[in-house]
């Protein structure tokens, strides 16, 4: 077991369960994957970009990242069904704890000016989706080789029905919400 995990088990669990009463352990929520997505508006007409996108990503995941295809032709944004628009990954398990440890832990507290993250990127079913604006906060990305800086969001899906169990979830984890 990670080390997120293991505090998911002893000192989270214990917390949702006085905190929400719950009458079996199956309805106490938990984190089920962690979604990471670049798009690249831009970068569907230039391959190296992409490359270097899907590279990139991966490196953060820790697992091989998926080029996203166009579905539609959209001709006022250049873009014609099929074409590379942008790269995801999704982790679930020891991986998803690893990343999530890493995120909260490493990369988050390297945002310049860090105040905390805002509590609006829920989505009324305890599910939270963060946006970055640099993907060079996470240890893995050396600043000096990294031409153009990108942008990723990173949506963490959980097993809560409401915001306030979810953000309850992720507060006892460690992730740093404003006051």
């Amino acid at each position: 077991m990670t080390r997120l995990e293991t505090i998911y088990r002893e000192k989270v669990i214990p917390v949702l369960q006085k905190e929400f009463a719950y009458k079996s352990p199956m309805q106490i929520p938990g984190i089920e994957k962690v979604s990471l997505n670049i798009g690249l508006g831009s970068g569907s007409q230039n391959n190296k970009l992409m490359e270097e996108a899907v590279a990139e990503l991966s490196a953060i995941a820790g697992q091989k990242a998926v080029v996203t295809r166009a579905k539609k032709s959209i001709a006022a944004f250049k873009v014609r069904e099929g074409m590379p628009i942008g790269a995801r990954v999704t982790l679930r398990k020891a991986a998803m704890w690893d990343f999530l440890d890493k995120l909260m832990n490493f990369a988050l507290p390297r945002v310049r000016d860090f105040r905390g993250i805002p509590d609006r990127g829920f989505d009324g079913r305890g599910n939270f989706t963060l946006g970055i604006k640099e993907h060079m906060i996470f240890p893995e990305m050396e600043s000096d080789r990294i031409e153009n800086p990108k942008g990723m969001n990173i949506t963490i899906v959980t097993s809560a029905t409401t915001d306030k169990e979810g953000k309850l979830l992720l507060e006892q984890l460690g992730m740093p919400f404003r006051k």
